[in-house]
């Protein structure tokens, strides 16, 4: 699993979300390498990592399997984990599993309804689908700023601050992601339940104005779901990192400090 790894302290490991890639966690690994050894890794089938084995179904469980495995390659015992998205979801059930000391989930996917989750993959399935001839157009519009914020109106509260680079890679990863189609598909099947995990020891974190995974709606039934957990809400979108990466630093902190405290 390709990951950018810096800092010192105990493991934190960063998970992206759906088509994204790890290096999307740079403003917030700028503020906790001094503190944690951060690994932000790319999942499998996404940025510079090979897919899940051939057969193997690339869902929320599978990629939770990998990511254990991860932890026994790169010798992290229970690390401290922080996921996005379908990271987020990774996340909870690491956490659901004991495989990590903390969780914290950013807009974690699984507390929608049906519809809701309908309208998350066919909004993301128009970027994973991208026709390769209309790919070179959209990544020229991706460098202006109307272009950027046309392009990242569901994910990002202030398009202005995430650089164009960022956008450019953003979306070149996501064309070439081999995972991305079936990922999205294998949502089909996926719903958050808490069994038996240890709330003391979970953030979820949602932005304000996360239009993709609606802040309104699914924010409040993670609350419902998960109701003994540390609840924030961000100021910025689906994918917070430029909108508020000191707010999304605080939060992993708070809850890297709970379960200290548990321990």
């Amino acid at each position: 699993m390709h990951h950018l790894r810096e800092g010192h302290g105990s493991p934190l490991v960063l998970i992206h979300g759906v088509g994204h890639h790890g290096q999307a966690w740079r403003p917030v690994m700028d503020l906790l390498h001094d503190e944690h050894d951060v690994l932000a890794c790319d999942s499998p089938g996404f940025g510079r990592s090979d897919p899940l084995p051939a057969g193997v179904t690339p869902s929320v469980w599978a990629y939770a399997d990998a990511f254990e495995a991860f932890f026994d390659e790169q010798g992290l015992d229970r690390p401290h984990v922080a996921g996005n998205s379908m990271g987020g979801a990774i996340a909870l059930e690491l956490a659901e599993r004991g495989a990590v000391r903390s969780a914290t989930a950013i807009s974690p996917a699984g507390f929608w309804t049906a519809a809701e989750r309908r309208y998350a993959q066919l909004s993301l399935a128009a970027l994973a689908r991208m026709p390769q001839p209309l790919q070179p157009a959209v990544l020229k519009a991706a460098r202006t700023g109307p272009g950027r914020a046309a392009l990242l109106a569901q994910l990002v509260k202030r398009p202005s601050q995430m650089p164009f680079d960022e956008v450019v890679a953003t979306l070149t990863d996501a064309f070439a992601a081999p995972a991305f189609v079936a990922a999205l598909k294998a949502f089909d099947d996926y719903l958050f339940e808490p069994g038996d995990l240890d709330q003391g020891a979970v953030t979820v974190a949602w932005g304000d104005a996360d239009r993709l995974l609606l802040h309104g709606r699914q924010s409040a039934r993670a609350r419902e779901v998960l109701e003994a957990a540390r609840h924030v809400t961000l100021d910025g979108g689906h994918v917070p990192f430029h909108d508020c990466p000191e707010q999304v630093a605080d939060a992993i902190r708070t809850t890297v400090a709970a379960a200290a405290h548990r321990s």
